[in-house]
């Protein structure tokens, strides 16, 4: 009985420091984003170049797609994390040092590549580790700590006022914490399941799409509303006459409506169905991104349409794997989350290209109709998907060991 109450409290503490890890990546990227947005209007970087510079974040996720699930296979968790960490600690160092558009795209793709890591290998862990019945409601307790970081991560822009250093040594510094954690503290979990779990590769990650596409799309989605928040609505709010500390007290509270309802969601989801709490979240929070513009420059109609637009939203990549994870057999998880991670990446690398094109020559609130559409036409997708396989129920030993 000691053994196993051991046993228990040490899952705790590992799980406690991946959650910890998840903070920091998406305090790292909820600060980057906006903050490095702002620093180039201010230096008269136009929209559209702008929003190119954001998307290599995107594209240095994008790129790790082609090796990260045989490099986690190879490293095992505990190192992958480790040199996911120093890489975007040594990175948002460099970022007050060598200052510039041009200097910041090489910087901004080395960040997207240690965060794909980190998310790569705690989504996998959890989903491996979870069983249908508790799915949701683990998933939401991983997206609300990215949640959290993400929501922290904007107001790190206050620290300006000592100096444009501060807010990159204060996120910096944070990953130092956690890296000593993960050092000193994780396990080296090895995935297991090699070569001959399940058919070829390339098989995988086209059924996996095939079977398990409407689970997969709020990938996408969640992409690419991440992107077009944090890259795009700084310009928007800006050119609508709002000043930079609304920009850094807004966006937490898309953030903050997604951690409210992150866990009832996922709850809710092992209840009704996963499927139909896509839907409904999909339609709502469609409908309030696309009353949002209607407002103008009103602060706080915009703080409570970006809570309710969150609520509905923030759990959409979570709530997506979990569904994924539903429909799929075991071996094709390690795939499908490659496959996520694709699509996610897709979704943001176009948002702030497509945004800021948008608003350069359409419309200054053309990004909010366009999520709006997008939100509401992925609900009525869900009328036509219907599971096409059988799954094999999830075993924790079967996904991840550790070493002796």
């Amino acid at each position: 009985m000691e053994s196993k109450s051991t046993t228990m409290q040490s899952a705790r503490l590992h799980y406690f420091i991946l959650i910890s890890v998840i903070i920091v990546a998406g305090a790292s990227q909820g600060l980057l984003l906006p903050l490095l947005t702002v620093m180039l209007e201010h230096q008269g970087v136009s929209s559209d170049l702008n929003g190119l510079n954001a998307t290599m974040l995107y594209i240095g996720i994008f790129s790790t797609l082609f090796f990260i699930e045989k490099l986690l296979k190879r490293l095992g968790f505990k190192r992958l994390l480790v040199y996911a960490l120093t890489l975007i600690t040594c990175v948002l160092l460099l970022f007050p040092v060598f200052k510039g558009i041009w200097v910041w795209f090489a910087l901004r793709f080395l960040v997207g590549v240690g965060d794909s890591a980190l998310h790569y290998a705690s989504q996998l862990w959890v989903m491996t580790t979870s069983t249908e019945q508790n799915r949701g409601r683990t998933l939401s307790f991983y997206g609300m700590s990215y949640g959290i970081g993400f929501s922290i991560g904007p107001l790190g822009m206050n620290l300006l006022h000592f100096g444009e250093w501060a807010p990159f040594v204060a996120i910096a510094l944070l990953c130092l914490v956690v890296l000593a954690a993960v050092v000193f503290i994780l396990p080296n979990y090895q995935v297991m399941g090699a070569k001959n779990d399940g058919p070829a590769l390339e098989k995988r990650y086209l059924r996996s799409f095939q079977w398990a596409w409407f689970a997969l799309l709020p990938a996408f989605l969640y992409g690419y509303t991440e992107a077009s928040m944090n890259s795009s609505f700084p310009i928007y709010a800006l050119r609508i006459g709002l000043d930079q500390e609304w920009i850094s007290f807004l966006l937490p509270f898309f953030g903050i409506g997604g951690l409210i309802l992150q866990l009832p969601l996922g709850m809710l989801s092992d209840r009704i169905g996963r499927k139909k709490v896509l839907m409904g979240a999909g339609l709502l929070g469609g409908i309030a991104f696309l009353v949002l513009p209607v407002f103008g420059a009103n602060a706080w109609a915009i703080l409570v349409l970006f809570m309710v637009a969150g609520g509905m939203l923030g759990s959409f990549y979570s709530l997506g794997l979990a569904f994924a994870a539903d429909v799929l057999p075991r071996a094709y998880l390690p795939s499908a989350n490659v496959v996520a991670t694709f699509i996610f990446s897709i979704g943001s690398i176009v948002a702030p290209n497509l945004a800021g094109l948008g608003m350069q020559h359409i419309s200054i609130s053309s990004m909010f109709w366009l999520l709006g559409a997008f939100f509401i036409a992925f609900s009525f997708l869900g009328v036509f998907y219907k599971r096409s396989c059988r799954v094999e129920p999830i075993q924790a030993e079967a996904a991840i060991s550790e070493p002796m």
